[in-house]
């Protein structure tokens, strides 16, 4: 068998990393080896492993299997992989998918539902898992895939599905009544994603960031307004729907004083400081939940000529907001890591890691 490496963080200290070698797993009938081609880090993959125990990222991809103890944890990537071995018909030699993939040389997939689509991974620890990320697509089908946009999709696609389902169901439920909507880690791609979706449909959007994101935020033309995180007590007393993608407590508690009940909804989308925001929003966003409700109301047909639309619209801007950094090999998916990690990446950087 092809020698093979694994990159994986500790479940306790996400800065202390590991690189090890060893063969793929030999394949049983109804399997096929993907080998991991190329992925892309921004701080949604740190989410993943910060919330690696509650939210079962961590089980995706077993570190055991792989020679490694479960002390390590191998966080989560998107990218797109190739079929390098396969028993499986329909799932030709060559295939290429974009989807969930570890940080590592290659991985063992059991396709079901295995369509013209593409496949999801049908292996036992995945089955209870969330299902939009057992999904592989295939490149041949896929009505968001162009070759010249794969940096993009790498980059966006994950953060843009958030940003597309997020702003849906906030639509999709009048605004919540409020007259603006503010964003907090407003600079982050599936903020300003969320906020391109929103722009111009009803209320006023206000972008909250650090000081020394202010200029690049408000360069997007995404937001109606921008503000540091010190200057909320600007704000306007209107009714108001905060959407926390940052986690930082200090600014809720900043928002809560200044509107008082003028804060009408309060959401929790995601971690961008590695600070759990759930336990003090009002509620929890999760994509898939939406997308759900969506695939019953539209098909799931119709859910993806939606966001393919969106899709495109996005993608014909956002290659103007962002300059694409490529590095090579299981040393630079590490050293990435650890960048990232630290916060170390400006926000107009994106890391891309060609295996």
């Amino acid at each position: 068998m092809p020698a093979s490496w694994t990159f994986a963080v500790a479940r306790d200290d996400l800065g202390r990393t590991t690189l090890t070698e060893g063969e793929t797993l030999a394949l049983a009938d109804g399997e096929v080896l993907l080998r991991v081609d190329r992925v892309g880090l921004t701080a949604n993959n740190v989410t993943y492993a910060v919330l690696g125990e509650v939210m079962r990222y961590w089980q995706f991809f077993p570190p055991e299997p792989r020679g490694l103890t479960g002390e390590w944890g191998l966080p989560p990537l998107w990218g797109f992989a190739e079929v390098a071995e396969s028993t499986v018909p329909g799932v030709e030699t060559g295939l290429r998918v974009y989807g969930y993939l570890p940080p590592a040389g290659h991985l063992v997939v059991r396709p079901d539902r295995v369509d013209a689509s593409g496949f999801r991974d049908a292996s036992e620890h995945r089955a209870a898992l969330p299902s939009p990320y057992n999904a592989y697509r295939s490149t041949g089908n896929d009505a968001a895939y162009r070759k010249d946009q794969e940096d993009l999709l790498i980059l966006f696609r994950p953060l843009f599905f958030t940003s597309f389902m997020l702003a849906d169901q906030v639509a999709d439920n009048n605004y919540y009544g409020a007259s603006a909507l503010v964003l907090s880690s407003a600079s982050s791609k599936t903020a300003y994603a969320a906020a391109f979706e929103l722009r111009g449909r009803g209320p006023r959007l206000i972008g909250l960031t650090s000081p020394g994101n202010v200029e690049f935020t408000r360069s997007l033309g995404c937001y109606d307004e921008v503000r540091a995180y010190d200057a909320v007590d600007g704000l306007d007393v209107v009714p108001t729907a905060y959407l926390d993608l940052s986690g930082a407590a200090a600014t809720r508690t900043a928002l809560k004083e200044r509107l008082g009940d003028h804060l009408v909804r309060d959401v929790a989308i995601g971690l961008t400081n590695q600070v759990p925001n759930a336990a003090d929003a009002g509620e929890v966003f999760f994509a898939p939940t939406q997308m759900r409700k969506r695939s019953e109301d539209w098909g799931r047909e119709g859910l993806d000529d939606r966001f393919a639309e969106a899709w495109q619209r996005f993608a014909a801007v956002v290659e103007g907001w962002i300059d694409i950094r490529v590095s090579t090999g299981p040393e630079a998916l590490q050293a990435a890591w650890l960048e990232v990690l630290a916060g170390g990446t400006p926000p107009r950087v994106g890391q891309i890691v060609q295996l």
